[in-house]
């Protein structure tokens, strides 16, 4: 694909793209419904909910949905396989608004369980599979799962805390030996994933489901406190598989060219499925379009740059991290990587060299987003010629959202060009946090979500993050909300002041570092404290460095710590 001219890109305008894309009778075409009592644009083209989803998807027949190593899943089979887990939950008492719990890491079974917990018009909850023991029983308490399907390794993290989940009452354990005592085998249910072909051709149970019904509880933790979960609707889902075909489809137009009708691509999936980007704005559109989806028992570069060879992929990425690793790997002129087309991620900050290498190097269009759990992924895009020229921003809102820039009274809109907080609405935003009344009303007002973020937009709405306001780390697209490491290091006897700050990383975007200050008489070394941390959390939020401090940690007159006058301890 050749790059545009200099002087004859853009050859259309935002707006100008928007009126052609979306004009009445096209497939961007959009609607305004209430969501709950507010106004908002919508696609009028989504799928009504993920059954609806679901039956689309079977018309992929024996195209391949997911591949893992030797597990190679047809659509037509990956249904059957809903199909028979959907009435299988059903028959164990699972019902609309029920939760359901997945532990495990990305695998066919994975996809599988959530659109037969969706289907039924259960509520599935995606737990980080590399949280730690404590960490999963939370989630499963909190959101008060009834039945759990997990992976062999992760039910032995939570098997310990079962006697403190009085709600879980079934437990399903994928790829094990043999069903651990007191849980079912999900292989006696279904089978493994290649014999899903030979199940029964059974239709889904017959649900009535709502657009605007509830459908997933992603975790998301706060600057404080516990976890929160993100409760989302079967409209914040659907609204992301034409989210991502309206940016594709600009990209088109701005270069001059008729946007290509949709069609199927071969991914390499390596960002978890637990996390709404791999979920919402890659899964999604996968189920609609026919995408194949590969994943990894576990990331490696030369193994990746084998699958990208062999199965010919074409769109990889996910996280920053993910397009160094293949740019700088020795061993890359070893392997074909041609069949790319476009390397795109979000979640982490990145550096515009990088959008360049990945265009010269690759010939691959970069691609890049804003969004966050509580908007369940896609509110930006930017890819193309449009990222190109501006490395450094997220992109313009999708046509269904809005942004706003305000002041710190949470009302006033700022100008253009100015930083302020992030203000986003339209109907991507979740409906709120589970059973956190009031941590919803702080953050979701009138169908807009306050996101901590702060940004600046051009005059044209591209949007530019220029900081985050809530105190959190982003590593790889894992968030590290500093408060939770800094509690734990509170808890060590020798520690009395803790902070967490992070320290720019070429590929990671950034990695957690911590400034401690002990007790008088008291010692602790870097590795016990670290040590201290993994025991506790999850092995990513561990500090990669620990500064030890003689005196207390500088604050403001309002008690914050200065964390920016600790990054000079790192120098």
């Amino acid at each position: 694909m050749a790059d545009a001219d200099a002087t004859a890109w853009p050859r259309m305008s935002l707006s100008e793209a928007q009126a052609l894309l979306c004009a009445p009778g096209q497939r961007f075409e959009m609607e305004t419904v209430s969501v709950r009592g507010v106004p908002t644009r919508a696609w009028k083209n989504a799928p009504p909910n993920l059954r609806a989803l679901v039956e689309l998807s079977r018309a992929h027949g024996d195209r391949l949905a997911t591949i893992l190593e030797e597990d190679r899943v047809s659509f037509e089979a990956q249904y059957r396989a809903i199909a028979a887990l959907a009435r299988a939950l059903e028959a164990r008492g699972i019902g609309k608004g029920d939760r359901v719990a997945t532990a495990m890491r990305n695998l066919p079974e994975w996809v599988v369980s959530f659109f037969a917990i969706t289907s039924l018009g259960a509520i599935a909850v995606p737990l980080n599979a590399w949280w730690t023991g404590p960490e999963l029983e939370y989630g499963l308490k909190d959101s008060g799962a009834t039945l759990l399907i997990a992976d062999a390794p992760r039910w032995e993290r939570i098997a310990p805390f079962r006697g403190a989940l009085p709600d879980l009452e079934t437990v399903i354990v994928a790829r094990a030996d043999s069903a651990p005592e007191g849980t079912e085998a999900l292989e006696a249910i279904i089978g493994t994933p290649n014999d899903w072909t030979s199940l029964p051709d059974d239709s889904l149970p017959a649900v009535p489901l709502d657009t605007d019904d509830d459908a997933t509880i992603f975790y998301t933790s706060g600057t404080t406190g516990a976890p929160k979960g993100a409760l989302g609707t079967h409209r914040n889902l659907v609204t992301n598989i034409l989210s991502g075909g309206y940016n594709a489809a600009r990209s088109f137009l701005r270069r001059g060219e008729a946007p290509p009708a949709p069609e199927p691509k071969v991914f390499l999936t390596v960002i978890p499925l637990f996390h709404v980007t791999a979920c919402s704005a890659t899964l999604m559109g996968a189920m609609a379009t026919g995408h194949t989806l590969i994943f990894m028992r576990k990331w490696d570069a030369v193994e990746a740059m084998g699958i990208i060879e062999r199965e010919r992929v074409n769109i990889t990425g996910g996280v920053p991290t993910i397009a160094w690793q293949l740019l700088e790997h020795p061993d890359r002129a070893k392997f074909d990587l041609s069949s790319l087309e476009a390397i795109a991620y979000g979640g982490a900050p990145s550096a515009p060299e990088l959008v360049r290498r990945i265009r010269e190097e690759f010939g691959a269009l970069p691609g890049n987003g804003w969004g966050m759990t509580e908007t369940m992924a896609t509110v930006t895009g930017i890819s193309a010629e449009d990222y190109l020229h501006r490395p450094d921003s997220a992109g313009p809102a999708v046509p269904v959202a809005d942004l706003e820039i305000r002041a710190d009274d949470g009302v006033t809109v700022l100008p253009v060009g100015t930083v302020g907080e992030l203000w986003s609405r339209g109907p991507m935003i979740v409906r709120g946090y589970w059973n956190k009344p009031e941590a919803t009303a702080q953050t979701f007002i009138d169908g807009w979500v306050r996101t901590g973020d702060l940004a600046r937009l051009d005059d044209e709405g591209f949007l530019f993050i220029v900081d985050r306001a809530k105190d959190v780390i982003i590593r790889g697209g894992e968030n590290i909300y500093s408060a939770e490491v800094e509690n734990v290091l509170y808890a060590h006897p020798a520690v009395t002041d803790a902070a967490l700050i992070g320290l720019p990383h070429k590929t990671l975007g950034e990695e957690p570092a911590a400034v401690v200050h002990l007790a008088p008489g008291e010692r602790a070394t870097e590795a016990e404290l670290q040590d201290w941390v993994r025991a506790r959390l999850a092995p990513f939020k561990v500090p990669v460095r620990i500064a030890f401090v003689p005196e207390t940690l500088p604050r403001n007159a309002n008690g914050k710590i200065l964390k920016r006058e600790l990054k000079a301890l790192f120098a």
